[in-house]
């Protein structure tokens, strides 16, 4: 008979035995990040058990989407898995049901990211899909400069971890059109497991960017600061003569810039369900580095 449990963490067997599952499914653990104190509070898994073993799980990540400069108390869910030894008993649906009736009354939307080969099975729970967008600038007005002030942070240091988490927790929406807000949580498992090395921070902007060049295009994937600042000297710092252009991997908000925006096919889709209309910008991505 499974059991079912919820917000586990600083239980050792429920929690190794949850970054087992993870890992068989998605190739990552949640271990280190627990361990550098980044868990916290707003992440909250409900977890089928199987005796100590989790074999399904649905979690939780209490999050405010700010979106036309109104603020949304809302609910991202993730790290939807089964183990595939209990898969096509009905375990997922069993725990949306219950984040569902958990959280329904409690903030204003829910919302999660699906691969394609689920996408028939969110509807069911009544979320709807929605269409991001890819912004993207050229470089033909940008120079290359001297990378002056520019210190490569490492994600794997747990200094310059607890500096960008110090720093992240005071940072400035990206953009007023649509943001993430409280979620340096999942800011810092981005750090440390899969930007780790793409972390810089500018003395002269006060700023943290994560960014990386593949290809001739520079993919920037957050930028933080504790005031607004002018993105063009930022760029100018990390493009080369071979960059064509910049992609940005959430919706830019910076006055110095005037993005294009084009349509893309992402491996994960995005769902909201809202019992009250939202009125979200024609065109918008939603932070990578705030996805759970």
């Amino acid at each position: 008979m499974l059991n079912f449990i919820k917000d586990y963490k600083d239980y050792e067997q429920y929690r190794e035995s949850f970054n087992t599952l993870a890992c068989k499914v998605f190739g990552i653990t949640f271990e280190s990040w627990y361990r550098q104190g980044f868990w916290g509070d707003r992440y909250i898994p409900y977890s089928y058990a199987d005796g100590n073993q989790i074999v399904a799980n649905v979690s939780v990540n209490l999050v405010n989407l700010l979106v036309q400069g109104e603020t949304y108390k809302a609910i991202q869910i993730g790290t939807v898995m089964t183990h595939p030894d209990y898969r096509g008993r009905g375990l997922s649906a069993g725990l949306m049901t219950k984040v569902i009736s958990d959280y329904e009354n409690q903030c204003d939307l829910m919302y999660l990211f699906a691969n394609r080969s689920v996408l028939n099975f969110y509807p069911k729970f009544g979320f709807k899909p929605y269409e991001e967008i890819q912004f993207r600038i050229g470089t033909d007005d940008l120079d290359p400069s001297p990378a002056n002030g520019v210190r490569k942070l490492n994600g794997m240091n747990s200094n310059d971890l607890k500096f960008i988490h110090e720093f992240a927790s005071k940072r400035i929406p990206v953009s007023p059109s649509l943001a993430a807000e409280d979620t340096d949580n999942i800011l810092m498992f981005y750090c440390s497991n899969v930007f780790n090395e793409d972390i810089y921070w500018l003395e002269d902007e006060r700023a943290i960017v994560l960014l990386k060049e593949e290809q001739e295009t520079l993919h920037v994937y957050d930028v933080i600061s504790q005031a607004k600042i002018d993105l063009k000297p930022v760029l100018s710092k990390f493009i080369s003569g071979r960059t064509k252009e910049i992609l940005f991997h959430f919706t830019p908000g910076f006055p110095d810039i005037n993005p294009a925006a084009r349509s893309f096919h992402p491996d994960e889709v995005l769902f909201i369900r809202t019992q009250k209309e939202l009125m979200l910008p024609a065109n918008f991505k939603h932070p990578l580095t705030s996805q759970a």
